[in-house]
């Protein structure tokens, strides 16, 4: 029998007997015989001989199998099926099966959820609403009918589960029906359901108490790292504990509106959330790099192509194969924590909709908390309580990229005003006419090399002893600061900046340049007709094609100084050796026109070791010597694992720089060489420790006493080494004051 609204229906043999009421249906089976029930006035037909019953609903048919242990429902066409030997009993005290069909949504019982079907043997109970399945409670939930009045389940009104233990059997709630959806293909989804639930080779059922430990230690592990994530800033300097135990706003506002979603738009959110806080974390580290190297973070719109000249300086230093498995290793661990992140974020929703109220509480909590501790200043040292750390880091990186985009307009503004691109060859550099004219630049010579206490005593003794040594052979010298745009790494940004009177302070404004016909120091010299232009660049190794725009007569790179000693990690040819090298192809030359060269020393380069040191001129030979130096020098893995030792060895790194410039001066100099030495950037922050200024020396060197009258007003320090409070220019000043003083007006 059946009849609409609550009609109990019940058949003789063997006590058979099914009841609905008010739309939703509790079945009772007794005696070995199974009861069936349909809610929402649909037939139920019970079955005797101890075997399955079959409910339908709206012409929809769940079916079981004998001695399965198996409950089976089935929505509107879709058949779901109660995993076999989990916690569901199927209501048959002779391990029959009992199939129930809601109205609309049934949802099976799935393994290991301790959802138990109604057995006056088994102290089961199951009952099933008339949409989503739940056990019947008071409010709106359905209760397990038990005669006996053993186990009961239930489950809240968001279809969230709660377990519950009432006796010797579990009664659990039904999975929420955000991660639960309608298997299809029968037994092949059952199968594998139940493989999954198992875990592999069936571990978790063999060892349940294991599979519970694991199951908590994945959780915390997936909540650690989401905090990790939140909280890590995007220097190394600032990482300490105290920054891991701060309330991040973004954390808990995430919290709540997963709390507050719908289940379908959760689920996505969460997966959403967990990509992009991946993606985020991936950024801290790539900036941490960039901090490390260039002081500075990575420009999402300007710095894609250092990419690929650190994968080069990589090769370049260890090899192919160091590059290859350097490469292997970022592609892996980015895949890794966007992965990573990504699973922790969904199995904490996950959690947190399990034990919403919980949750709900705890998130109410860290709000308020958060709220007061930004109020009232709190801190752990240094460190504020409450962040917005991740807000204001990611608003930086908007600004940036806005600025980025704008900054191309910006510089072809600037680059269209030279002051000197419509004056005469004639009247171009008019106060070094029939000088040779040296632009040197000095590799990571920066103001630490004389101001940090740890190094200033060394290089000062060297600064000192090349005045003396330059003054006893007729020449004297004058020295500033110039504020370089870049700082630990960049060289050929700074190059630019200096020759071209533009502020190139990232690839993009280099690309522009190279690719302009704005006129450098180089262009103007070559202009005049009156020098030859030459380039000695030992750091390049391969084509480059930007070299044309400097407007260099010839360039000789690492391949054509006539070189066949060993590398010296990065540097090709040593310093001593490229200097002499200039002396040989062009600065020895007899009957030669006056030379302008661009000079880029590259000894001073990181990782500063092995670095050579000087030795008698008459013995640089084609290089081979320095096999003997390199094999003398250390060890840059060694000296890498002290921040003490690369400081020490990047400071003798400068010293022989300098030496290898100022001994040729003494040697080869005359009456008319003029040198402009200066360094192109501060080093790396491992030597700078913490320094942030961009500082590097420059300074002028002449025999002609009228050479340096001419800039006597620029207030520059007599010698090598520049007073502290000397002046201090941006290095992009530097050509046209320059022009200015050599010009037919200095």
């Amino acid at each position: 029998m059946s009849s609409h609204g609550g009609t109990g229906a019940a058949s003789s043999d063997d006590s058979t007997g099914a009841a609905s009421s008010d739309s939703r249906t509790g079945a009772v089976a007794s005696d070995g015989e199974t009861a069936a029930t349909d809610s929402d006035g649909q037939a139920g037909t019970a079955q005797p001989g101890g075997h399955a019953a079959r409910a339908e609903a709206e012409g929809d048919t769940g079916r079981t199998g004998p001695d399965s242990d198996t409950s089976a429902a089935e929505p509107d066409g879709g058949t779901h099926t109660a995993e076999p030997d989990n916690d569901a009993n199927a209501a048959n005290p002779h391990d029959d099966t009992s199939t129930a069909h809601a109205d609309h949504d049934t949802h099976t019982a799935e393994p290991d959820n301790d959802t138990h079907a109604a057995n006056p043997h088994d102290d089961t109970s199951t009952a099933h609403a008339d949409h989503d399945t739940h056990t019947a409670e008071p409010d709106n939930d359905t209760d397990a009918a038990n005669p006996h009045g053993d186990t009961g389940t239930a489950d809240d009104a968001d279809s969230d589960t709660a377990p519950a233990d009432p006796g010797r059997d579990t009664g659990a709630t039904q999975p929420d029906p955000d991660s639960a959806s309608p298997r299809e293909g029968g037994g092949d989804a059952e199968a594998e359901s139940a493989a999954a639930k198992a875990g592999w080779f069936g571990w978790r059922r063999r060892s349940p108490r294991t599979a519970h430990g694991v199951n908590v230690g994945t959780t915390v592990l997936a909540g650690a790292l989401v905090v990790f994530a939140l909280l890590l800033p995007n220097r190394i300097e600032r990482i300490e504990f105290a920054s891991f135990v701060r309330i991040p706003a973004e954390g808990v506002l995430l919290a709540g509106l997963l709390l507050a979603l719908p289940p379908r738009p959760r689920r996505i959110m969460a997966v959403v959330s967990g990509v992009f806080l991946g993606l985020v974390t991936v950024l801290k580290f790539v900036d941490m790099g960039f901090y490390q190297v260039l002081a500075r973070p990575f420009d999402l719109v300007l710095d894609w192509i250092l990419i690929e000249n650190a994968t080069d300086f990589l090769r370049e230093t260890f090899g192919r194969t160091g590059q290859v498995l350097a490469v292997i290793g970022v592609i892996v661990l980015l895949v890794a924590v966007l992965v990573l992140t990504t699973l922790a974020v969904v199995r904490l929703t996950n959690l947190m909709v399990r034990h919403r109220p919980v949750a709900a509480r705890a998130t109410l909590i860290l709000g308020t908390a958060w709220i007061t501790c930004m109020t009232l200043g709190v801190q752990i040292g240094t460190v504020p309580i409450a962040t917005k750390g991740n807000a204001e880091f990611l608003g930086n990186r908007v600004d940036q990229v806005r600025a980025g985009l704008k900054d191309a307009r910006v510089f072809q503004k600037q680059a269209a005003v030279d002051a000197f691109a419509k004056t005469p060859p004639d009247q171009l550099l008019t106060g070094l006419r029939g000088k040779d004219v040296l632009f040197t630049f000095i590799e990571s010579y920066g103001r630490v090399a004389i101001d940090d206490p740890a190094m200033a005593k060394q290089t000062d003794a060297v600064l000192k002893e090349g005045t003396g040594r330059l003054k006893a052979a007729g020449f004297e010298s004058r020295s500033g600061w110039l504020q370089s745009p870049v700082t630990g790494a960049g060289s050929w940004l700074a190059h630019s900046t200096f020759l071209s009177g533009l502020w190139i302070k990232n690839q993009q404004r280099y690309r522009s340049l190279t690719t302009s016909d704005r006129m450098t120091l180089t262009n103007y010299f070559g202009k005049t007709g009156a020098w030859r232009t030459v380039g000695i660049v030992p750091g390049v190794r391969r084509a480059w094609p930007e070299g044309k725009y400097f407007g260099l007569d010839h360039i000789y790179d690492s391949e054509h100084l006539g070189y066949h000693g060993p590398y010296f990690s990065w540097t090709p040819v040593p310093d001593q050796f490229s200097m002499e090298a200039f002396q040989r192809l062009e600065h020895g030359r007899k009957d030669r026109e006056p030379i302008m060269a661009e000079i880029i020393l590259a000894s001073s380069h990181n990782p500063w070791s092995p670095i050579a040191h000087m030795i008698d001129w008459e013995d640089l030979g084609d290089g081979s010597v320095f096999h003997r130096i390199k094999k003398e020098g250390t060890n840059p893995t060694e000296v890498w694992k002290d921040p003490e030792k690369v400081r020490a060895e990047y400071r003798k790194a400068i010293e022989y720089s300098i030496r290898s410039l100022t001994e040729w001066v003494e040697r080869y100099g005359d009456e008319n060489t003029v040198l402009v030495f200066l360094g192109d950037h501060q080093p790396v922050p491992t030597v700078t420790a913490g320094d942030t200024g961009k500082d590097v020396p420059v300074t002028i060197v002449a025999h002609d006493k009228k050479v340096l009258d001419r800039v006597a007003d620029w207030g520059w320090t007599d010698g090598l080494k520049p007073a502290p409070d000397a002046p201090r220019w941006g290095m992009d000043k530097f050509r046209d004051r320059f022009m200015t003083a050599y010009g037919p007006q200095g």
